[in-house]
């Protein structure tokens, strides 16, 4: 085991990384996190991203083959509304957003893994559907149109949400059950998502729905081997010496 230097934990003590990897399976906010280890938080912030890039790499060269489901949903750029009914704006317009707002875009395998990146624009997701689905394969989609270009390479399977959820066989109810847990996560742990670290809140979740039915046990055991096989982390090691 790579505990010294060069190993993904070079800066951190064994005990505070063996049980900070059990505590957060308990989907911890770093606040939380941060007592449950006895550690300052920024200690827990910077250990809890570096768990989610590490179990991120379990499905970093993955490529889906049956059929994907692929949906968006927005997160974050709320825009709060002026005291006075004369002063408020129009929310709808773009003009009138900010620009922490972003789309988490999923690609969902049926009986399979889950893929996430975050974009400014749910359209940006059709680049990371054809880069991640094998050519030829299916995909599940709504009726929105930016996913008609995606006919040219996949088989398609659409969905009027207007209409029904799940029509003949054809939904993105996978899609829309790992969005419920994103939520719930966002809303009642994190409360607050920087939108440049989205994409790793997004993996965490993807992570957690693809393994639910395991037990902490296995979750833990499955975790520390992603954490033990990865390399220094070139984002998350010396974060707060470089943002300082």
């Amino acid at each position: 085991m790579r505990w010294g230097a060069g190993a993904p934990w070079a800066a951190a003590r064994r005990p505070i990384a063996c049980a900070g990897a059990a505590s957060w399976l308990a989907r911890r906010a770093a606040l939380q996190f941060s007592r449950d280890l006895d550690v300052q938080y920024k200690t827990a912030f910077v250990l809890a991203h570096k768990l989610r890039e590490a179990l991120a790499a379990e499905t970093a060269e993955l490529m889906l083959s049956n059929t994907v489901e692929v949906d968006g949903a927005y997160f974050g750029g709320h825009v709060r509304q002026a005291n006075l009914k004369a002063d408020r704006v129009d929310r709808r317009l773009r003009q009138n957003r900010t620009d922490k707002r972003r789309v988490v875009v999923t690609l969902r395998e049926r009986s399979g893994r889950t893929l996430a990146r975050s974009f400014r624009l749910e359209s940006d997701g059709i680049a990371f559907a054809r880069e991640r689905i094998v050519e030829g394969g299916g995909v599940a989609a709504d009726d929105l149109r930016h996913w008609d270009v995606l006919a040219s390479s996949f088989t398609m399977e659409r969905i009027d949400h207007s209409e029904a959820y799940s029509l003949d066989g054809a939904h993105t109810n996978l899609a829309e059950s790992y969005f419920a847990r994103l939520r719930r996560m966002i809303r009642g742990q994190h409360h607050r998502v920087e939108a440049a670290k989205l994409h790793a809140y997004a993996a965490h979740a993807g992570w957690l729905e693809d393994h639910r039915r395991q037990s902490n046990g296995e979750l833990a055991d499955r975790l520390m081997r992603s954490v033990l096989e990865a390399p220094v982390s070139g984002i998350w090691s010396g974060y707060w010496q470089r943002v300082a």
